[in-house]
């Protein structure tokens, strides 16, 4: 029986070099890493980030830091009117660094109507790409397709398609609908999930603040016993450490980037706990 795969997004490590981030991350004992190009999340980029060159430059980074890739973060709203040009060449930028599983949220509800058309002509795409695209819930207070548990089930079984999954996050929903047991949602959301991000948050008058899994106010105990009855679902540890979310949600990211040995320190804690938790885990 083949061990879950735990990854770590590049996210917590937000302004460092590639290189730097890699060779942070195996040492951390990671055997997987998550990229993350997510805007107002991360260093700002444009679309040449996914060119061809790029992803060769990037997946023999990886590779020669000995770790695997099976998820890429990339978020953009699919209802936008150039997604499914800007999506279909992240999709194959994430192809070609080894990724089997793309990230991204689905849109605000105002652009219904487009989503549905653009992921229409994306999920054919997905199947050339042999990849999955996982919808993720977002954490702004906006009003989204994808606002909780139950919109993205109902998402996927409308769509039908075995490229349609959810990458539900629990610490989004504790700031996107306060009002919501976080970790109740997350449950409901597994049987549609092709993936899970697992990161914790504390809620303080000046907002959300990330922090080590175990931490915050995410009920992590109750969460990992779920996953445990779904063994195979990878996970990624997610911890944008140079961001919070202020008391309005919107992500407010600090000029300078987190020190390294603050990372690694976040890091080793929640990926500890995550071994211990879940033992299909398999350690580095």
């Amino acid at each position: 029986m083949s061990a879950r795969t735990v990854s770590v997004s590049t996210a917590p490590y937000d302004g460092h070099p590639l290189p730097v981030v890699l060779d942070s991350l195996a040492a951390c004992g990671a055997t997987h890493v998550e990229p993350a190009f997510i805007v107002g999340y991360t260093e700002p980029f444009d679309e040449t980030a996914f060119a061809p060159a790029e992803a060769d430059r990037y997946r023999r980074a990886i590779e020669a830091s000995g770790l695997g890739c099976l998820v890429m973060s990339s978020h953009i709203d699919l209802g936008n009117t150039d997604a499914v040009d800007v999506f279909a060449g992240r999709m194959g930028f994430a192809r070609d660094i080894g990724a089997s599983i793309i990230l991204t949220n689905a849109a605000r509800r105002q652009h219904s109507a487009a989503f549905e058309e653009n992921l229409a002509a994306l999920l054919p795409l997905a199947e050339e790409c042999d990849l999955i695209i996982a919808l993720e819930n977002p954490g702004d207070g906006s009003d989204n397709l994808f606002n909780l548990a139950a919109d993205g089930v109902a998402m996927v079984e409308r769509f039908a398609s075995p490229r349609l999954r959810l990458n539900y996050d629990a610490a989004n929903t504790a700031s996107h609908r306060p009002t919501v047991d976080a970790t109740t949602d997350a449950i409901a959301a597994l049987p549609a999930s092709a993936h899970m991000h697992l990161k914790d948050v504390r809620r303080t008058a000046e907002g959300w603040f990330f922090q080590p899994l175990g931490r915050g106010d995410i009920d992590m105990p109750r969460l990992f016993a779920a996953l445990a009855h779904h063994r195979h679902l990878p996970v990624s540890l997610e911890l944008p450490l140079r961001l919070h979310r202020g008391p309005d949600a919107q992500p407010i990211r600090q000029a300078a980037p987190v020190a390294l040995e603050t990372i690694e320190q976040a890091i080793a804690t929640s990926l500890a706990l995550i071994h211990q938790s879940l033992p299909t885990s398999a350690a580095r």
